[in-house]
């Protein structure tokens, strides 16, 4: 009510705050690729593994069409095993 008051939210909107779990999550994802913290720890409980591999995917469509292009040479006949022209 405050917030909306201040002129910060609109009228009859309201946020809730981000979960730990998630804003956790979120900040392992950022930090570490899922396969090392699988190594790292010996027992993740499920909920906390689906939030960091959520969180381990793009959000945005540009960073989702970089990585679904990534081309690694392999498919370019001029290029051998290693990225090495042949």
């Amino acid at each position: 009510a405050a917030a909306a008051a201040l002129g910060l939210l609109p009228l009859g909107k309201t946020q809730s705050p981000e979960s730990l779990l998630d804003i956790a999550a979120r900040k392992v994802a950022e930090k570490w690729p899922f396969q090392r913290v699988e190594e790292r720890f010996e027992r993740i409980p499920e909920p906390v593994q689906r939030r960091i591999v959520y969180w381990s995917f793009p959000r945005s469509e540009r960073e989702i069409c970089m990585y679904s292009s990534f081309n690694t040479g392999a498919e370019d006949p001029a290029v051998g095993p290693g990225g090495a022209a042949t």
